[in-house]
């Protein structure tokens, strides 16, 4: 409760008509902006909303700490991306930035694009973007804004760090996309069109409904139409094998029904052209099932041979295993063969050997 007098206070000192910046920079220097800012990692979020006005007035009215907030709101992010991945004020502190952007000077400073592509792209990647992303998209937009010659690195910098398994992510990135693309110029969309839109064709085939259905969502901007009408010749080959796949194969069928407007609205921009696209697509897909039958088919002779190697694999051991016996026997009988020669022989040699032999077998019977 007293904490928030205290802020209340200092507002109205800062607002006061009789404020006089070149007295009370003796008191509010940069360990005072510093130490204001680390307050903005306070759980408290109406805490963390008077601290964001109390920024804001600060920085409009001394123009020599306006460098230096901005230096440390950059140092923030950048321990917040690459260290900590944690700061309770990233929302509160975008929100002063986009006021802050809105009021740049042209053309933008080297450091002012600087901090667009080295920080603002980069926290796209932050696990709690849900918490920040709109004064993110924001700021990101009121650049392009500033400077359109700025919209192609920014797209390329979101594609490279599109998220690949995130689908609420891919639904905010969608979202920001189509805020850029309804302030990009005509010359500036022609060089990031077939990037932009090889992305678009795989979010349109996404199994997440909400993803896909985000995506078609985009023929429903009238600007964004007008854009893709006069690229039609660059953005429906990219897009065509996606939408037509999907319009049969999709489990929702609200999204195949949007995909079927979708086609639709394509047709009627360029149905030559449209015509021309299915019968390749379809010729496509008859070589593609031609080839898997051709596989299959050579899977099955495969399995065959397999089948019949084995029965004579099967039928050889068993002729082996025959042979085997035969020739055990033969030895066996041999061996027999070779003891009545050797005895036979011995009772020639010695005729006691005889006497004993009949007597043995004399007092066996």
């Amino acid at each position: 409760m007293y904490v928030y007098l205290v802020y209340e206070f200092l507002l109205r000192f800062l607002e006061n008509p009789d404020f006089q910046p070149s007295i009370a920079k003796r008191y509010i220097d940069q360990k005072f902006v510093l130490q204001l800012l680390e307050l903005f990692d306070s759980e408290d979020p109406r805490e963390r909303d008077f601290l964001k006005t109390v920024l804001h007035r600060i920085y409009g009215k001394f123009l020599g700490l306006r460098a230096f907030i901005r230096k440390q709101i950059n140092n923030i992010f950048l321990r917040f991306i690459y260290e900590t991945d944690h700061f309770n004020g990233v929302a509160e502190l975008l929100e002063i930035l986009g006021s802050i952007i809105n009021g740049f000077a042209l053309p933008l400073k080297a450091e002012h694009k600087q901090f667009l592509m080295k920080v603002l792209i980069p926290m796209h990647t932050a696990k709690g973007l849900a918490l920040f992303h709109a004064q993110l998209a924001y700021c990101v937009v009121q650049f392009l804004e500033k400077d359109p010659t700025l919209t192609e690195p920014v797209i390329r910098g979101l594609l490279k760090f599109w998220p690949k398994t995130c689908s609420q992510k891919e639904v905010m990135y969608l979202g920001e996309i189509e805020e850029i693309l309804d302030v990009i110029e005509p010359t500036q969309f022609k060089k990031i069109q077939e990037p932009l839109f090889k992305q678009i064709s795989r979010c349109v085939v996404n199994p997440h409904f909400q993803v896909a259905e985000r995506a078609l969502y985009f023929w429903n901007n009238e600007y964004i139409l007008s854009l893709i009408e006069e690229n039609i010749d660059q953005v429906l080959p990219i897009m065509f094998g996606s939408l037509y796949r999907i319009s049969k194969e999709h489990w929702n069928p609200t999204i195949v029904a949007l995909v079927y407007n979708v086609l639709k609205t394509l047709m009627e921009m360029n149905s030559t052209l449209f015509d021309e696209l299915t019968a390749s697509y379809k010729s496509e897909r008859q070589r593609e099932k031609k080839k898997e039958q051709e596989r299959e088919e050579l899977w099955k002779k495969l399995d065959e041979l397999k089948l019949s190697d084995a029965a004579a694999l099967l039928q050889n051991n068993s002729h082996g295993l025959q042979n085997t016996a035969q020739n055990n026997n033969n030895n066996n009988n041999h061996h027999d063969d070779q003891e009545k020669d050797t005895v036979a022989s011995d009772v020639a040699a010695d005729p006691a050997v005889a006497m004993d032999t009949n007597e043995g077998v004399t007092r066996a019977k």
